[in-house]
């Protein structure tokens, strides 16, 4: 989701890459929830972190949980962020609650996303 926030808002003055330590694919509540605002996922990949692209980026964002231990050491020149969310692929209870928590967490990153996007363009000028 947040790489498609940050395409979405970033538009063509933003690299976006996600990855993770692990791979677990595409999440179809994920892409269901980002189709009801009207931004198509269904193309994006969840990939393993790629450290070439890891060491050039000038941020590196963690979403969830212990994804900040498990990301590798970054040079001090990466500013690094860790948007400490519940990982709503872990949610329990019926679909419509489940559905819910992607919701929540989906509307959390948009700010987080349009926040820093334009925190940096500030800063850039």
């Amino acid at each position: 989701m947040a790489e498609g926030f940050g395409k979405y808002y970033g538009k063509d003055d933003f690299e976006v890459y996600s990855g993770g330590v692990e791979a677990h694919g595409l999440n179809p509540k994920a892409v269901q929830v980002m189709k009801e605002i009207g931004i198509d996922i269904s193309n994006q990949t969840s990939d393993l972190l790629d450290e070439n692209i890891l060491f050039k980026a000038d941020y590196v964002i963690t979403l969830c949980g212990d994804a900040r231990d498990k990301c590798p050491a970054l040079p001090p020149s990466i500013k690094s962020l860790h948007w400490d969310l519940e990982d709503p692929a872990r949610a329990t209870g019926t679909e419509e609650e489940v559905l819910n928590k992607f919701r929540e967490i989906r509307d959390i990153i948009k700010e987080n996303v349009k926040n820093l996007i334009e925190d940096i363009k500030k800063h850039s000028h």
